[in-house]
């Protein structure tokens, strides 16, 4: 039997490529695996991309969303393009969490990245993954890095994040720095605004409070009445990384693209799934915002498409997901009903466990 094994990571615990081979390990020896890294925009979207297209990594100076030094890094493919995850500069896993502030975070760091890569001889276009973010700046401070003035009604400038924009009242793209084409890879769907929206879906999940995602919302709604670009606003995708999407498509106008479908191309996952009589896929966390845009929803979409079933493994896996239709069978490892800690130290043995038993109900006898 061939199995494509075709995971995004579990996000605190193991990255992509080790999940799969943890998956590996617990299927019979004698399967034929195939094994595929997958990212859909978040953490781990400039490995996969590279592994698929020769290039080299950069490394670049740069500010967290705190504005404290640090390195990151992002990759040019020998075609020219400039290949980036927001994550690496402005990345929610980059500030503990007892420095957390979302009302101070900006993306300016990830401008500064951006910068770097426009200055390149060799890049031609840039490529952003807008997963994983510790922002919710409408990228405003990504604007600000690429010399976007942002003023008051006394054209004075403001400073670039949530907190410091309450009298925004105009936007001087004037100096804005020459830049190549920018193509965005979002791994949601959700606007700027609203109970659907960047604020109200994934602030609490960056620690935002009651009183926090009150005064993002309406910093959110007074960036979108000053830029008047409510309608880019609503573009699915646009509330991605607390708003960046929106911010690279009205600042540096970007397209926004789901970015399965680019790894997928990068990655010809169509014919690697046609040649699979099983498919094995999962991240940290299967849930209602997964069928939003996810890298594994869309493996059992495409999988489920070609006519191959499809097993989920993941470390939670919610009723929605259980009960989508998309997997001939889910596997949690909170099934095991352990610790937490023990769930997120003892991940690749647990991965393995799981994919043991799943192995029994369905290599073993028929796929079920």
């Amino acid at each position: 039997m061939r199995v494509l094994i075709a995971n995004d990571k579990f996000k605190g615990s193991l990255p992509a490529s080790e999940v799969a081979q943890a998956i590996q390990t617990g299927l019979p020896s004698n399967c034929e695996v195939d094994l595929c890294p997958i990212a859909d925009g978040g953490e781990g979207f400039t490995s996969t991309m590279l592994a698929a297209l020769s290039g080299q990594w950069v490394e670049c100076d740069t500010v967290d969303a705190l504005h404290r030094p640090l390195k990151a890094r992002y990759a040019i493919t020998d075609t020219g393009l400039a290949v980036m995850e927001m994550a690496s500069a402005s990345g929610f896993e980059l500030i503990p969490e007892k420095d957390r502030d979302i009302l101070q975070s900006s993306t300016y760091g990830t401008g500064l990245m951006i910068r770097h890569a426009a200055n390149q001889k060799n890049v031609e276009r840039i490529l952003i993954g807008i997963g994983g973010s510790a922002t919710n700046d409408g990228g405003v401070g990504m604007a600000d890095a690429l010399g976007v003035l942002l003023l008051d009604s006394e054209e004075d400038p403001l400073s670039p994040c949530p907190a410091g924009l309450e009298k925004l009242a105009l936007i001087d793209r004037d100096q804005l720095v020459d830049l190549p084409a920018i193509d965005v890879a979002c791994d949601v769907d959700n606007p700027v605004l609203g109970p659907n929206g960047a604020t109200a879906i994934f602030g609490p999940q960056k620690g935002a409070n009651k009183i926090e995602q009150e005064a993002l919302e309406a910093f959110l709604t007074h960036l979108v009445k000053v830029t008047k670009a409510t309608d880019l606003s609503e573009v699915p995708g646009a509330g991605a990384a607390g708003g960046l999407g929106f911010g690279l498509m009205y600042f540096l106008g970007a397209e926004l693209h789901p970015g399965f479908d680019l790894v997928s191309k990068a990655l010809d996952l169509p014919a690697r799934i046609k040649q699979a009589d099983l498919v094995i896929t999962g991240e940290g966390s299967l849930d209602a915002q997964s069928l939003a845009g996810k890298g594994p929803v869309g493996i059992a979409r495409l999988a489920n498409e070609l006519g191959k079933p499809t097993i989920a493994i993941a470390g939670h896996i919610s009723n929605e997901i259980r009960h989508s239709g998309l997997f001939k069978q889910c596997g949690a490892l909170t099934d095991f009903d352990l610790p937490l800690e023990t769930l997120m130290t003892d991940t690749a043995n647990l991965l393995s466990r799981k994919v043991r038993e799943l192995s029994d109900l369905l290599l073993l006898h028929g796929q079920g």
